[in-house]
Protein backbone atom coordinates (compact mmCIF):
# COMPACT_ATOMS: atom_id res chain seq x y z
CA UNK A 1 0.00 0.00 0.00
CA UNK A 2 1.46 3.27 -0.92
CA UNK A 3 2.75 5.63 1.85
CA UNK A 4 0.78 8.91 2.25
CA UNK A 5 1.68 12.39 2.09
CA UNK A 6 2.16 12.95 6.18
CA UNK A 7 3.77 9.66 6.82
CA UNK A 8 6.59 10.31 3.86
CA UNK A 9 7.32 13.72 5.36
CA UNK A 10 7.61 12.65 8.75
CA UNK A 11 9.53 9.61 7.92
CA UNK A 12 11.92 11.96 6.20
CA UNK A 13 11.82 14.61 8.91
CA UNK A 14 13.67 11.79 11.51
CA UNK A 15 16.60 11.84 9.46
CA UNK A 16 17.04 15.49 9.32
CA UNK A 17 15.65 15.25 5.00
CA UNK A 18 11.98 17.36 5.33
CA UNK A 19 11.79 17.89 1.67
CA UNK A 20 8.77 15.50 0.71
CA UNK A 21 9.99 16.23 -3.05
CA UNK A 22 13.16 14.11 -1.80
CA UNK A 23 11.32 11.03 -0.49
CA UNK A 24 9.71 11.12 -3.70
CA UNK A 25 12.79 11.02 -5.57
CA UNK A 26 13.78 8.14 -3.51
CA UNK A 27 10.58 6.27 -4.20
CA UNK A 28 10.39 7.69 -8.63
CA UNK A 29 14.54 5.96 -8.38
CA UNK A 30 13.35 2.67 -7.21
CA UNK A 31 10.57 2.80 -9.68
CA UNK A 32 12.91 3.59 -12.53
CA UNK A 33 15.22 1.15 -11.52
CA UNK A 34 12.56 -1.52 -11.65
CA UNK A 35 11.37 -0.34 -14.97
CA UNK A 36 14.73 -1.11 -16.34
CA UNK A 37 15.77 -3.83 -15.21
CA UNK A 38 15.35 -6.84 -17.57
CA UNK A 39 14.03 -10.09 -16.38
CA UNK A 40 16.29 -12.50 -15.54
CA UNK A 41 16.28 -15.97 -14.29
CA UNK A 42 16.94 -15.27 -10.62
CA UNK A 43 15.26 -12.32 -7.85
CA UNK A 44 18.07 -9.71 -8.33
CA UNK A 45 19.08 -8.27 -5.04
CA UNK A 46 19.09 -4.12 -4.93
CA UNK A 47 22.03 -2.73 -3.49
CA UNK A 48 22.82 0.94 -1.94
CA UNK A 49 25.93 2.73 -2.82
CA UNK A 50 27.16 5.49 -1.14
CA UNK A 51 29.65 7.89 -1.91
CA UNK A 52 31.18 9.50 0.61
CA UNK A 53 32.64 12.97 1.01
CA UNK A 54 35.15 14.93 2.90
CA UNK A 55 36.06 12.34 4.86
CA UNK A 56 39.67 11.09 6.88
CA UNK A 57 40.43 7.63 5.66
CA UNK A 58 43.40 7.48 7.92
CA UNK A 59 41.44 8.44 10.74
CA UNK A 60 38.70 6.55 12.69
CA UNK A 61 35.73 8.19 11.32
CA UNK A 62 37.37 6.27 7.77
CA UNK A 63 37.06 3.31 9.39
CA UNK A 64 33.49 2.06 9.75
CA UNK A 65 31.86 -1.32 10.52
CA UNK A 66 28.57 -1.68 11.82
CA UNK A 67 26.21 -4.19 11.64
CA UNK A 68 22.75 -2.54 11.48
CA UNK A 69 19.13 -3.96 11.54
CA UNK A 70 17.01 -3.53 9.14
CA UNK A 71 13.19 -2.98 9.26
CA UNK A 72 12.60 -5.38 6.73
CA UNK A 73 13.88 -8.57 5.85
CA UNK A 74 15.73 -8.37 2.25
CA UNK A 75 14.04 -10.38 0.53
CA UNK A 76 16.55 -13.16 1.20
CA UNK A 77 16.85 -13.93 5.22
CA UNK A 78 20.71 -14.14 6.38
CA UNK A 79 21.67 -17.80 6.66
CA UNK A 80 23.23 -17.99 10.04
CA UNK A 81 26.14 -19.86 11.97
CA UNK A 82 26.26 -20.31 15.27
CA UNK A 83 28.93 -21.31 17.56
CA UNK A 84 27.96 -22.93 21.04
CA UNK A 85 27.70 -25.83 23.44
CA UNK A 86 25.27 -27.64 25.71
CA UNK A 87 21.76 -25.70 26.14
CA UNK A 88 22.75 -22.74 23.59
CA UNK A 89 23.31 -25.12 21.07
CA UNK A 90 20.27 -27.12 21.66
CA UNK A 91 18.15 -24.12 21.87
CA UNK A 92 20.09 -22.22 18.15
CA UNK A 93 19.13 -25.54 16.34
CA UNK A 94 15.21 -25.27 17.89
CA UNK A 95 15.41 -21.42 16.37
CA UNK A 96 16.02 -22.98 13.04
CA UNK A 97 20.02 -21.42 13.05
CA UNK A 98 21.02 -22.56 9.47
CA UNK A 99 23.99 -24.44 11.12
CA UNK A 100 25.20 -25.09 14.89
CA UNK A 101 28.65 -25.93 15.36
CA UNK A 102 29.86 -26.75 18.69
CA UNK A 103 33.37 -27.19 19.87
CA UNK A 104 34.64 -30.65 18.70
CA UNK A 105 33.63 -29.78 15.33
CA UNK A 106 34.72 -26.31 16.03
CA UNK A 107 38.43 -27.81 17.04
CA UNK A 108 38.58 -30.11 14.58
CA UNK A 109 38.15 -27.00 11.43
CA UNK A 110 41.67 -25.57 12.78
CA UNK A 111 44.07 -25.34 9.47
CA UNK A 112 41.07 -26.93 7.05
CA UNK A 113 41.57 -23.73 4.82
CA UNK A 114 39.06 -24.80 2.01
CA UNK A 115 36.29 -26.15 4.64
CA UNK A 116 36.77 -22.78 6.31
CA UNK A 117 36.61 -20.33 3.27
CA UNK A 118 33.28 -22.37 2.38
CA UNK A 119 31.87 -21.90 5.63
CA UNK A 120 32.78 -18.43 5.54
CA UNK A 121 31.41 -17.64 2.07
CA UNK A 122 27.69 -19.46 2.97
CA UNK A 123 27.02 -17.95 5.84
CA UNK A 124 26.19 -14.36 5.76
CA UNK A 125 26.10 -14.11 9.88
CA UNK A 126 28.19 -15.85 12.55
CA UNK A 127 27.44 -15.77 16.04
CA UNK A 128 29.63 -17.20 18.92
CA UNK A 129 28.61 -18.15 22.70
CA UNK A 130 31.42 -15.74 24.49
CA UNK A 131 33.60 -18.61 26.23
CA UNK A 132 34.19 -19.99 22.42
CA UNK A 133 35.57 -16.32 21.07
CA UNK A 134 39.06 -17.13 21.23
CA UNK A 135 38.65 -20.45 19.63
CA UNK A 136 36.40 -19.34 16.82
CA UNK A 137 39.26 -16.20 16.32
CA UNK A 138 41.93 -19.11 16.29
CA UNK A 139 39.87 -21.47 13.66
CA UNK A 140 37.65 -18.51 12.09
CA UNK A 141 39.74 -14.94 12.18
CA UNK A 142 41.73 -15.02 9.17
CA UNK A 143 38.72 -16.23 6.94
CA UNK A 144 35.59 -13.73 8.82
CA UNK A 145 38.09 -11.03 9.14
CA UNK A 146 38.71 -10.05 5.65
CA UNK A 147 34.55 -10.45 4.76
CA UNK A 148 33.61 -7.81 7.24
CA UNK A 149 31.90 -11.31 9.17
CA UNK A 150 33.49 -11.15 12.69
CA UNK A 151 31.65 -13.56 14.83
CA UNK A 152 29.08 -11.51 17.46
CA UNK A 153 29.43 -12.96 21.08
CA UNK A 154 26.60 -13.68 22.98
CA UNK A 155 26.74 -14.91 26.80
CA UNK A 156 25.29 -18.78 27.34
CA UNK A 157 22.44 -17.41 28.55
CA UNK A 158 21.16 -15.47 25.85
CA UNK A 159 17.65 -15.48 24.03
CA UNK A 160 19.51 -17.02 21.26
CA UNK A 161 15.75 -17.24 19.02
CA UNK A 162 15.11 -13.78 19.43
CA UNK A 163 19.19 -13.09 18.21
CA UNK A 164 18.85 -15.22 15.33
CA UNK A 165 15.57 -12.92 14.47
CA UNK A 166 17.10 -9.86 14.93
CA UNK A 167 20.19 -10.69 12.82
CA UNK A 168 17.92 -12.63 9.68
CA UNK A 169 17.78 -9.15 8.31
CA UNK A 170 21.09 -7.72 9.64
CA UNK A 171 23.35 -5.68 7.12
CA UNK A 172 26.91 -5.02 7.62
CA UNK A 173 27.59 -1.31 6.75
CA UNK A 174 31.72 -1.16 6.02
CA UNK A 175 34.26 1.17 4.66
CA UNK A 176 38.01 0.32 4.96
CA UNK A 177 39.97 1.37 2.12
CA UNK A 178 38.06 3.84 -0.45
CA UNK A 179 35.29 6.18 0.93
CA UNK A 180 32.31 3.86 -0.64
CA UNK A 181 30.18 2.14 1.05
CA UNK A 182 27.94 -0.70 -0.78
CA UNK A 183 25.43 -2.64 1.03
CA UNK A 184 21.99 -5.07 0.26
CA UNK A 185 18.65 -3.11 1.36
CA UNK A 186 15.81 -5.64 -0.48
CA UNK A 187 15.44 -7.48 -3.95
CA UNK A 188 13.72 -6.30 -6.98
CA UNK A 189 10.35 -8.18 -5.88
CA UNK A 190 9.92 -6.38 -2.58
CA UNK A 191 7.72 -3.38 -2.44
CA UNK A 192 9.09 0.11 -3.39
CA UNK A 193 8.07 1.29 0.46
CA UNK A 194 9.67 -1.40 1.97
CA UNK A 195 13.17 -0.75 0.03
CA UNK A 196 12.65 2.80 1.13
CA UNK A 197 12.00 1.78 4.67
CA UNK A 198 15.65 0.20 4.53
CA UNK A 199 17.05 2.90 2.41
CA UNK A 200 15.85 5.54 5.62
CA UNK A 201 17.23 3.17 8.22
CA UNK A 202 21.32 3.12 6.83
CA UNK A 203 20.78 6.72 6.35
CA UNK A 204 19.47 7.33 9.94
CA UNK A 205 22.90 5.25 11.07
CA UNK A 206 25.03 7.40 8.63
CA UNK A 207 23.56 10.72 10.16
CA UNK A 208 24.84 9.86 13.38
CA UNK A 209 27.96 8.34 12.45
CA UNK A 210 29.62 10.57 10.25
CA UNK A 211 31.28 14.09 11.02
CA UNK A 212 28.87 16.05 8.79
CA UNK A 213 26.27 13.54 9.02
CA UNK A 214 24.38 13.25 5.48
CA UNK A 215 26.29 16.37 4.47
CA UNK A 216 29.23 13.77 3.64
CA UNK A 217 27.18 11.61 1.44
CA UNK A 218 27.79 13.45 -1.82
CA UNK A 219 25.92 10.67 -4.00
CA UNK A 220 23.75 7.48 -3.22
CA UNK A 221 23.03 5.04 -5.89
CA UNK A 222 20.65 2.18 -6.18
CA UNK A 223 21.11 -0.88 -8.31
CA UNK A 224 19.95 -4.40 -9.27
CA UNK A 225 22.68 -7.16 -9.48
CA UNK A 226 23.18 -6.64 -13.46
CA UNK A 227 21.43 -3.66 -13.75
CA UNK A 228 22.27 0.11 -14.07
CA UNK A 229 22.61 2.03 -11.26
CA UNK A 230 20.37 4.95 -10.23
CA UNK A 231 21.94 8.19 -9.35
CA UNK A 232 20.33 10.37 -6.51
CA UNK A 233 21.67 13.16 -4.80
CA UNK A 234 20.80 13.55 -0.95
Amino acid sequence: MPLDKKTLLTSYKAIGIASLKKVRSLLTAIKELKSKSKERKFTQSVDLILDIKEIDMKAPEGRIQQVIELPHITGKPNKICVFATGELALNARKSKADIVIEKPELAGLISKKKQLRKLGNTYDVFIAEAPLMPLVGKTFGPVLGPRGKLPIPVTPNVNISEIIKKHRKTVVIRMKNQPIIQCQIGTEDMSDEKIVDNIQTVLRFLDEKLKRGLKNIKFLFIKTSMGTPIKIKP
